[in-house]
Protein backbone atom coordinates (compact mmCIF):
# COMPACT_ATOMS: atom_id res chain seq x y z
CA UNK A 1 0.00 0.00 0.00
CA UNK A 2 1.22 3.69 -0.38
CA UNK A 3 0.68 6.44 1.47
CA UNK A 4 -2.79 7.72 1.49
CA UNK A 5 -3.59 10.96 0.53
CA UNK A 6 -5.59 13.00 2.57
CA UNK A 7 -6.78 16.92 3.90
CA UNK A 8 -6.26 18.16 6.91
CA UNK A 9 -7.69 20.74 9.19
CA UNK A 10 -6.15 23.65 7.55
CA UNK A 11 -7.30 22.30 4.21
CA UNK A 12 -4.05 21.50 3.39
CA UNK A 13 -2.66 18.06 1.60
CA UNK A 14 -1.25 15.73 3.45
CA UNK A 15 0.00 11.84 3.70
CA UNK A 16 -0.88 9.24 5.83
CA UNK A 17 2.30 7.35 6.08
CA UNK A 18 1.44 3.53 5.30
CA UNK A 19 3.23 2.29 8.93
CA UNK A 20 0.36 4.73 10.21
CA UNK A 21 -2.46 3.32 8.40
CA UNK A 22 -1.10 -0.54 9.62
CA UNK A 23 -0.73 0.68 13.04
CA UNK A 24 -4.18 1.96 12.98
CA UNK A 25 -5.82 -1.38 11.73
CA UNK A 26 -3.67 -2.78 14.50
CA UNK A 27 -5.39 -1.23 17.11
CA UNK A 28 -9.04 -0.91 15.10
CA UNK A 29 -11.94 -3.25 15.56
CA UNK A 30 -14.01 -2.06 13.09
CA UNK A 31 -13.75 -1.58 9.16
CA UNK A 32 -11.06 0.16 7.46
CA UNK A 33 -12.20 1.66 4.31
CA UNK A 34 -9.64 3.38 2.12
CA UNK A 35 -10.79 4.29 -1.55
CA UNK A 36 -9.62 0.70 -3.26
CA UNK A 37 -12.16 -0.79 -0.69
CA UNK A 38 -14.50 -2.86 -2.44
CA UNK A 39 -17.51 -1.16 -0.25
CA UNK A 40 -15.89 2.13 -0.46
CA UNK A 41 -18.81 3.74 -2.71
CA UNK A 42 -21.35 2.28 -0.39
CA UNK A 43 -19.37 3.38 2.70
CA UNK A 44 -19.53 6.94 1.67
CA UNK A 45 -22.91 7.47 0.13
CA UNK A 46 -25.22 9.29 2.09
CA UNK A 47 -28.80 10.04 2.14
CA UNK A 48 -28.92 13.02 0.61
CA UNK A 49 -27.78 12.79 -3.61
CA UNK A 50 -27.26 15.64 -3.37
CA UNK A 51 -24.44 15.17 -1.72
CA UNK A 52 -21.23 13.56 -3.29
CA UNK A 53 -17.91 13.67 -1.37
CA UNK A 54 -15.04 11.21 -1.23
CA UNK A 55 -12.83 11.10 1.65
CA UNK A 56 -9.65 9.36 2.59
CA UNK A 57 -10.69 7.03 4.96
CA UNK A 58 -13.69 5.74 6.91
CA UNK A 59 -13.45 3.58 9.97
CA UNK A 60 -16.61 1.73 11.08
CA UNK A 61 -16.63 1.31 14.55
CA UNK A 62 -17.99 -1.44 16.16
CA UNK A 63 -18.12 -0.24 19.73
CA UNK A 64 -17.15 3.17 21.80
CA UNK A 65 -13.67 1.77 22.01
CA UNK A 66 -13.32 2.02 17.75
CA UNK A 67 -14.62 5.47 18.20
CA UNK A 68 -12.00 6.85 21.03
CA UNK A 69 -9.40 5.39 18.42
CA UNK A 70 -10.30 6.72 15.25
CA UNK A 71 -11.02 10.33 17.56
CA UNK A 72 -7.54 9.79 18.43
CA UNK A 73 -5.94 8.98 14.82
CA UNK A 74 -7.69 12.13 13.39
CA UNK A 75 -6.55 14.37 16.30
CA UNK A 76 -3.12 13.05 16.14
CA UNK A 77 -2.72 13.77 12.43
CA UNK A 78 -5.47 16.66 12.24
CA UNK A 79 -7.27 15.48 9.60
CA UNK A 80 -10.69 16.92 8.22
CA UNK A 81 -13.42 15.12 10.12
CA UNK A 82 -16.98 13.93 9.65
CA UNK A 83 -18.81 11.71 12.11
CA UNK A 84 -21.59 9.82 10.80
CA UNK A 85 -24.71 8.43 12.84
CA UNK A 86 -27.73 7.81 10.39
CA UNK A 87 -26.53 9.78 7.86
CA UNK A 88 -29.56 11.50 7.05
CA UNK A 89 -28.73 15.09 7.75
CA UNK A 90 -30.24 17.44 4.89
CA UNK A 91 -26.50 19.16 4.67
CA UNK A 92 -24.70 16.24 4.22
CA UNK A 93 -22.31 16.43 7.41
CA UNK A 94 -21.96 12.79 7.87
CA UNK A 95 -19.35 12.75 5.17
CA UNK A 96 -16.53 15.48 4.04
CA UNK A 97 -13.74 15.12 0.93
CA UNK A 98 -10.56 13.84 1.43
CA UNK A 99 -10.56 13.57 5.39
CA UNK A 100 -11.59 11.14 7.53
CA UNK A 101 -15.19 9.88 8.42
CA UNK A 102 -16.03 8.22 11.71
CA UNK A 103 -18.94 5.96 11.15
CA UNK A 104 -21.11 4.68 14.11
CA UNK A 105 -23.99 3.22 11.80
CA UNK A 106 -22.79 -0.32 13.21
CA UNK A 107 -22.73 0.47 16.26
CA UNK A 108 -26.96 -0.75 17.06
CA UNK A 109 -27.12 -1.71 20.81
CA UNK A 110 -30.17 -1.13 22.54
CA UNK A 111 -31.33 -1.40 26.31
CA UNK A 112 -34.88 -0.46 27.68
CA UNK A 113 -35.57 -0.50 31.22
CA UNK A 114 -39.13 -0.44 30.92
CA UNK A 115 -39.60 -0.42 34.71
CA UNK A 116 -37.73 2.80 35.13
CA UNK A 117 -38.96 4.24 31.60
CA UNK A 118 -35.31 4.40 30.72
CA UNK A 119 -33.75 3.44 27.29
CA UNK A 120 -29.84 3.88 26.45
CA UNK A 121 -29.30 3.35 22.44
CA UNK A 122 -26.12 3.62 20.43
CA UNK A 123 -25.54 6.09 18.21
CA UNK A 124 -26.24 3.81 15.13
CA UNK A 125 -29.74 3.25 15.90
CA UNK A 126 -32.13 4.76 13.83
CA UNK A 127 -35.55 6.32 15.16
CA UNK A 128 -37.59 2.95 13.58
CA UNK A 129 -35.50 0.16 15.68
CA UNK A 130 -35.81 2.58 18.75
CA UNK A 131 -39.55 2.51 17.99
CA UNK A 132 -39.57 -1.09 17.68
CA UNK A 133 -37.88 -1.58 21.18
CA UNK A 134 -40.34 0.52 23.02
CA UNK A 135 -43.75 0.06 21.57
CA UNK A 136 -43.40 -3.45 22.86
CA UNK A 137 -43.95 -2.10 25.87
CA UNK A 138 -46.24 0.72 25.23
CA UNK A 139 -43.46 3.69 25.59
CA UNK A 140 -42.35 6.09 23.31
CA UNK A 141 -39.24 8.52 23.25
CA UNK A 142 -39.59 12.09 21.21
CA UNK A 143 -38.13 11.61 17.47
CA UNK A 144 -38.86 13.33 14.48
CA UNK A 145 -41.30 12.12 11.49
CA UNK A 146 -39.31 9.68 9.43
CA UNK A 147 -38.35 7.04 10.94
CA UNK A 148 -35.35 6.47 8.88
CA UNK A 149 -33.13 9.12 10.79
CA UNK A 150 -30.60 8.49 13.20
CA UNK A 151 -30.93 8.98 16.63
CA UNK A 152 -27.85 10.84 16.69
CA UNK A 153 -27.82 13.46 14.53
CA UNK A 154 -31.80 14.30 15.20
CA UNK A 155 -31.11 14.80 19.15
CA UNK A 156 -28.00 16.64 19.16
CA UNK A 157 -29.60 19.23 16.54
CA UNK A 158 -32.77 19.49 18.71
CA UNK A 159 -35.25 16.69 17.48
CA UNK A 160 -38.79 18.19 16.60
CA UNK A 161 -41.40 15.48 15.94
CA UNK A 162 -44.55 13.67 16.56
CA UNK A 163 -44.21 14.46 20.38
CA UNK A 164 -42.80 17.26 21.01
CA UNK A 165 -45.49 19.13 22.28
CA UNK A 166 -46.36 16.55 24.74
CA UNK A 167 -42.99 15.50 26.04
CA UNK A 168 -40.70 18.25 24.51
CA UNK A 169 -37.92 17.74 22.01
CA UNK A 170 -35.26 14.18 21.88
CA UNK A 171 -32.64 16.49 23.43
CA UNK A 172 -34.89 17.41 26.28
CA UNK A 173 -35.10 13.97 26.85
CA UNK A 174 -31.39 12.74 27.23
CA UNK A 175 -30.84 11.67 30.97
CA UNK A 176 -27.25 11.11 30.06
CA UNK A 177 -24.45 10.17 27.30
CA UNK A 178 -21.02 8.28 26.25
CA UNK A 179 -19.01 11.01 24.27
CA UNK A 180 -15.80 10.87 22.94
CA UNK A 181 -13.94 14.05 23.63
CA UNK A 182 -11.29 15.87 21.25
CA UNK A 183 -8.44 14.39 23.63
CA UNK A 184 -9.94 11.21 22.45
CA UNK A 185 -11.01 10.23 26.46
CA UNK A 186 -14.18 8.63 26.31
CA UNK A 187 -16.69 10.03 29.04
CA UNK A 188 -19.89 9.46 30.63
CA UNK A 189 -21.80 12.96 30.92
CA UNK A 190 -25.28 13.75 32.56
CA UNK A 191 -26.52 16.90 34.97
CA UNK A 192 -24.09 15.74 37.74
CA UNK A 193 -20.72 14.89 36.02
CA UNK A 194 -19.64 17.65 33.38
CA UNK A 195 -23.01 19.33 33.34
CA UNK A 196 -22.00 22.33 31.24
CA UNK A 197 -20.76 19.86 28.72
CA UNK A 198 -23.84 18.03 28.93
CA UNK A 199 -25.92 20.55 28.61
CA UNK A 200 -24.13 22.30 25.27
CA UNK A 201 -23.93 18.95 23.03
CA UNK A 202 -28.21 18.54 24.13
CA UNK A 203 -28.77 20.73 20.75
CA UNK A 204 -25.30 21.95 19.71
CA UNK A 205 -25.39 19.92 16.90
CA UNK A 206 -21.93 17.95 16.95
CA UNK A 207 -19.60 20.26 18.01
CA UNK A 208 -18.27 19.14 21.16
CA UNK A 209 -17.25 15.65 21.05
CA UNK A 210 -18.80 12.21 19.39
CA UNK A 211 -21.70 10.83 21.15
CA UNK A 212 -21.71 6.58 21.38
CA UNK A 213 -24.45 6.18 23.55
CA UNK A 214 -27.53 8.17 24.66
CA UNK A 215 -29.91 7.64 27.44
CA UNK A 216 -33.23 8.95 27.12
CA UNK A 217 -36.45 9.56 29.51
CA UNK A 218 -39.66 6.74 27.83
CA UNK A 219 -42.90 8.03 28.05
CA UNK A 220 -46.34 6.33 27.87
CA UNK A 221 -47.85 6.24 24.15
CA UNK A 222 -49.73 4.07 22.15
CA UNK A 223 -49.53 1.36 21.29
CA UNK A 224 -52.61 3.05 18.77
CA UNK A 225 -53.01 6.85 18.78
CA UNK A 226 -54.97 9.06 16.79
CA UNK A 227 -53.52 10.41 13.59
CA UNK A 228 -55.57 12.64 11.27
CA UNK A 229 -54.19 13.15 7.70
CA UNK A 230 -56.91 14.95 6.38
CA UNK A 231 -56.07 16.42 2.24
CA UNK A 232 -57.35 19.74 1.34
CA UNK A 233 -57.60 21.34 -2.17
CA UNK A 234 -55.40 24.01 -2.41
CA UNK A 235 -57.85 26.61 -3.48
CA UNK A 236 -59.53 26.21 0.09
CA UNK A 237 -56.32 26.51 1.40
CA UNK A 238 -56.70 30.44 2.48
CA UNK A 239 -59.68 29.42 4.92
CA UNK A 240 -58.04 26.21 6.13
CA UNK A 241 -55.01 27.25 7.35
CA UNK A 242 -57.41 30.32 9.26
CA UNK A 243 -58.72 27.62 10.67
CA UNK A 244 -56.07 25.53 11.31
CA UNK A 245 -54.39 28.57 13.24
CA UNK A 246 -57.50 28.70 15.64
CA UNK A 247 -57.29 25.22 16.30
CA UNK A 248 -53.55 25.70 17.33
CA UNK A 249 -54.49 28.65 19.68
CA UNK A 250 -55.96 26.10 22.04
CA UNK A 251 -54.82 22.69 21.32
CA UNK A 252 -54.16 20.75 24.26
CA UNK A 253 -50.02 19.48 24.64
CA UNK A 254 -50.85 16.07 23.71
CA UNK A 255 -51.55 17.39 20.29
CA UNK A 256 -48.64 17.78 17.88
CA UNK A 257 -49.62 18.89 14.19
CA UNK A 258 -48.45 20.76 11.46
CA UNK A 259 -49.55 21.84 7.97
CA UNK A 260 -48.07 20.98 4.50
CA UNK A 261 -49.01 22.50 1.24
CA UNK A 262 -47.61 20.08 -1.57
CA UNK A 263 -49.09 18.37 -4.67
CA UNK A 264 -50.83 14.90 -4.38
CA UNK A 265 -48.12 11.54 -6.02
CA UNK A 266 -48.93 9.25 -8.48
CA UNK A 267 -49.07 6.26 -5.90
CA UNK A 268 -52.02 3.89 -5.08
CA UNK A 269 -52.62 5.41 -2.13
CA UNK A 270 -54.12 8.22 -3.55
CA UNK A 271 -57.48 8.03 -5.96
CA UNK A 272 -56.42 8.34 -9.65
CA UNK A 273 -58.03 11.28 -10.07
CA UNK A 274 -56.25 12.91 -7.26
CA UNK A 275 -52.84 12.43 -8.75
CA UNK A 276 -51.03 15.83 -9.66
CA UNK A 277 -53.26 18.18 -7.53
CA UNK A 278 -51.61 20.42 -5.39
CA UNK A 279 -53.21 20.14 -1.49
CA UNK A 280 -52.57 21.61 2.14
CA UNK A 281 -52.62 18.80 4.08
CA UNK A 282 -53.26 18.93 8.14
CA UNK A 283 -51.69 16.19 10.11
CA UNK A 284 -51.90 15.52 13.32
CA UNK A 285 -51.01 13.01 16.12
CA UNK A 286 -52.56 12.38 19.92
CA UNK A 287 -50.61 11.51 22.58
CA UNK A 288 -53.03 10.11 24.43
CA UNK A 289 -55.87 7.74 24.73
CA UNK A 290 -57.06 7.18 21.10
CA UNK A 291 -60.59 7.82 21.43
CA UNK A 292 -60.33 11.16 23.58
CA UNK A 293 -57.67 11.51 20.53
CA UNK A 294 -60.56 11.08 17.75
CA UNK A 295 -62.90 13.73 19.45
CA UNK A 296 -59.93 16.27 20.26
CA UNK A 297 -58.75 15.87 16.70
CA UNK A 298 -62.38 15.82 14.90
CA UNK A 299 -62.54 19.69 14.18
CA UNK A 300 -58.90 19.01 11.96
CA UNK A 301 -61.13 17.19 9.87
CA UNK A 302 -63.66 19.62 9.09
CA UNK A 303 -61.48 22.96 8.20
CA UNK A 304 -62.86 22.87 4.62
CA UNK A 305 -63.76 19.94 2.49
CA UNK A 306 -61.28 17.41 2.55
CA UNK A 307 -60.87 15.70 -0.86
CA UNK A 308 -59.06 12.83 0.36
CA UNK A 309 -58.71 11.75 4.34
CA UNK A 310 -56.39 9.13 5.60
CA UNK A 311 -57.72 9.56 9.55
CA UNK A 312 -57.42 6.96 11.80
CA UNK A 313 -56.35 5.30 14.80
CA UNK A 314 -53.20 3.58 13.97
CA UNK A 315 -50.28 2.08 15.86
CA UNK A 316 -47.56 4.73 16.68
CA UNK A 317 -44.84 3.12 15.04
CA UNK A 318 -47.10 3.05 11.81
CA UNK A 319 -47.46 7.05 12.47
CA UNK A 320 -43.53 7.26 12.96
CA UNK A 321 -43.41 5.39 9.48
CA UNK A 322 -45.99 7.46 7.22
CA UNK A 323 -43.69 10.07 5.93
CA UNK A 324 -40.49 7.78 5.16
CA UNK A 325 -41.83 7.16 1.72
CA UNK A 326 -41.48 10.57 0.92
CA UNK A 327 -37.93 11.08 1.67
CA UNK A 328 -36.30 7.74 0.01
CA UNK A 329 -32.58 7.64 0.29
CA UNK A 330 -30.52 8.93 -2.76
CA UNK A 331 -33.44 11.79 -3.76
CA UNK A 332 -31.75 15.45 -3.56
CA UNK A 333 -32.70 17.73 -0.85
CA UNK A 334 -32.38 21.15 0.00
CA UNK A 335 -34.19 22.84 3.56
CA UNK A 336 -34.10 25.97 4.65
CA UNK A 337 -36.47 26.79 7.77
CA UNK A 338 -37.95 30.10 9.61
CA UNK A 339 -39.43 30.29 13.11
CA UNK A 340 -42.15 32.52 13.35
CA UNK A 341 -44.32 34.18 16.45
CA UNK A 342 -47.04 34.34 14.65
CA UNK A 343 -49.04 33.05 11.68
CA UNK A 344 -50.94 36.55 10.22
CA UNK A 345 -53.13 36.44 7.48
CA UNK A 346 -50.47 37.84 5.05
CA UNK A 347 -47.93 35.09 6.25
CA UNK A 348 -50.67 33.10 5.45
CA UNK A 349 -51.20 33.92 1.44
CA UNK A 350 -47.56 34.30 1.07
CA UNK A 351 -47.22 30.73 1.95
CA UNK A 352 -50.05 29.47 -0.11
CA UNK A 353 -48.58 31.77 -3.21
CA UNK A 354 -44.60 30.44 -2.98
CA UNK A 355 -46.08 26.68 -2.29
CA UNK A 356 -47.82 27.37 -5.87
CA UNK A 357 -44.69 28.20 -7.20
CA UNK A 358 -42.23 25.12 -6.42
CA UNK A 359 -40.18 23.87 -9.19
CA UNK A 360 -40.63 20.28 -8.12
CA UNK A 361 -43.85 18.36 -7.13
CA UNK A 362 -41.94 16.65 -4.16
CA UNK A 363 -41.15 19.95 -2.65
CA UNK A 364 -43.07 20.93 0.11
CA UNK A 365 -43.60 24.12 2.11
CA UNK A 366 -44.59 23.44 6.01
CA UNK A 367 -46.27 25.06 9.01
CA UNK A 368 -45.06 23.52 12.04
CA UNK A 369 -47.07 24.01 15.10
CA UNK A 370 -44.59 24.09 18.47
CA UNK A 371 -45.03 26.02 22.22
CA UNK A 372 -46.29 22.97 24.71
CA UNK A 373 -43.84 21.13 26.78
CA UNK A 374 -41.18 21.86 24.41
CA UNK A 375 -41.63 25.80 24.84
CA UNK A 376 -42.00 25.47 28.80
CA UNK A 377 -38.48 23.13 29.02
CA UNK A 378 -35.76 25.75 30.51
CA UNK A 379 -33.54 26.81 27.86
CA UNK A 380 -30.74 26.64 29.71
CA UNK A 381 -30.97 22.95 30.51
CA UNK A 382 -30.09 22.20 26.96
CA UNK A 383 -28.55 24.34 23.89
CA UNK A 384 -31.56 24.56 22.00
CA UNK A 385 -32.99 28.04 22.66
CA UNK A 386 -35.80 28.50 19.90
CA UNK A 387 -38.64 28.03 22.97
CA UNK A 388 -40.85 30.88 22.26
CA UNK A 389 -42.03 30.55 18.69
CA UNK A 390 -45.44 29.75 17.92
CA UNK A 391 -44.38 28.01 14.29
CA UNK A 392 -41.49 26.60 12.25
CA UNK A 393 -41.80 27.23 9.02
CA UNK A 394 -40.43 24.46 7.08
CA UNK A 395 -39.31 24.71 2.94
CA UNK A 396 -38.65 21.14 1.91
CA UNK A 397 -36.94 21.15 -1.62
CA UNK A 398 -37.19 17.78 -2.85
CA UNK A 399 -36.13 16.53 -6.26
CA UNK A 400 -34.77 13.87 -8.23
CA UNK A 401 -33.12 14.78 -11.62
CA UNK A 402 -29.58 16.23 -10.70
CA UNK A 403 -29.97 18.82 -13.95
CA UNK A 404 -32.17 20.40 -11.56
CA UNK A 405 -30.30 21.09 -8.51
CA UNK A 406 -29.73 24.97 -9.15
CA UNK A 407 -33.31 25.76 -9.72
CA UNK A 408 -34.42 24.13 -6.66
CA UNK A 409 -32.01 25.89 -4.39
CA UNK A 410 -32.36 29.09 -5.78
CA UNK A 411 -35.86 29.05 -5.32
CA UNK A 412 -35.67 27.76 -1.70
CA UNK A 413 -33.07 30.36 -0.94
CA UNK A 414 -35.32 33.24 -2.22
CA UNK A 415 -38.67 31.75 -0.72
CA UNK A 416 -36.75 31.63 2.71
CA UNK A 417 -35.62 35.47 2.02
CA UNK A 418 -39.39 36.41 1.19
CA UNK A 419 -41.26 34.75 4.03
CA UNK A 420 -38.19 36.07 6.25
CA UNK A 421 -40.44 38.96 6.58
CA UNK A 422 -42.81 37.48 8.70
CA UNK A 423 -39.87 35.32 10.46
CA UNK A 424 -38.71 35.74 14.26
CA UNK A 425 -35.17 34.03 13.44
CA UNK A 426 -32.88 31.90 11.34
CA UNK A 427 -34.55 28.30 11.91
CA UNK A 428 -34.10 24.90 13.44
CA UNK A 429 -30.55 23.92 12.18
CA UNK A 430 -31.63 20.66 11.90
CA UNK A 431 -33.22 21.63 8.33
CA UNK A 432 -30.70 23.78 7.59
CA UNK A 433 -27.70 23.76 5.38
CA UNK A 434 -24.25 25.14 6.46
CA UNK A 435 -24.11 29.19 7.09
CA UNK A 436 -21.02 29.87 9.13
CA UNK A 437 -22.55 33.46 9.22
CA UNK A 438 -25.99 32.67 10.55
CA UNK A 439 -24.91 30.40 13.27
CA UNK A 440 -24.55 32.53 16.47
CA UNK A 441 -28.66 33.59 15.07
CA UNK A 442 -29.03 30.20 16.20
CA UNK A 443 -27.79 30.53 19.80
CA UNK A 444 -28.58 34.22 20.50
CA UNK A 445 -28.46 33.85 24.03
CA UNK A 446 -25.53 31.22 24.71
CA UNK A 447 -23.34 31.90 21.77
CA UNK A 448 -20.26 33.39 23.77
CA UNK A 449 -20.75 30.31 26.41
CA UNK A 450 -20.70 27.78 23.82
CA UNK A 451 -17.66 29.45 22.02
CA UNK A 452 -16.07 29.48 25.55
CA UNK A 453 -16.69 25.86 25.78
CA UNK A 454 -15.93 25.06 22.50
CA UNK A 455 -11.73 26.36 23.29
CA UNK A 456 -11.85 24.28 26.53
CA UNK A 457 -13.07 20.85 25.10
CA UNK A 458 -12.08 21.34 21.38
CA UNK A 459 -9.35 24.07 20.89
CA UNK A 460 -8.43 23.01 17.56
CA UNK A 461 -11.84 22.62 16.37
CA UNK A 462 -11.71 19.12 15.37
CA UNK A 463 -15.25 18.64 15.20
CA UNK A 464 -16.39 21.38 12.50
CA UNK A 465 -18.25 19.35 9.86
CA UNK A 466 -21.34 20.45 11.64
CA UNK A 467 -23.06 24.06 12.21
CA UNK A 468 -19.44 24.88 13.68
CA UNK A 469 -19.27 27.11 16.60
CA UNK A 470 -15.65 28.28 16.44
CA UNK A 471 -13.46 27.76 19.71
CA UNK A 472 -13.90 31.36 21.56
Amino acid sequence: MSNLNAVTLNGDATALADDAVTQLRAEFDGDVITPEHRDYDDARRVWNGEIDRRPALILRCRHAGDAATAVRFAARHELLTAVRGGGHNVGGLAVCDGGLVIDLSPMKGIELDAGQRRIRVDAGVTWAELDAATQKVGLAVPGGVVSTTGVAGLTLGGGIGWLRRAFGLSCDNVRALDVVTADGELRTLDARHEPELFSAIRGGGGNFGVVTRFEFDCHPVGPDVMFVAAFYPSEQGVDVLKRYRAFTETAPDAVSSFAICGTIPDEPDFPTELHGRDYVLIAACYAGEAETGARTLQPLRELGTPMHDMSDVMPFVDVQQLLDGDYPEGRHYYWKSLYMTALSDDAIEQVLSLAGERPSSLTTVDIWHLGGAMARANSGDTAFEHRAPEYLLGIESNWDDPRESDTNIDWTRQTCERMGAYAEDRGYLNFEPIDAEAIDKTYPQGYRRLRALKAQWDSKNLFRMNHNIKPG
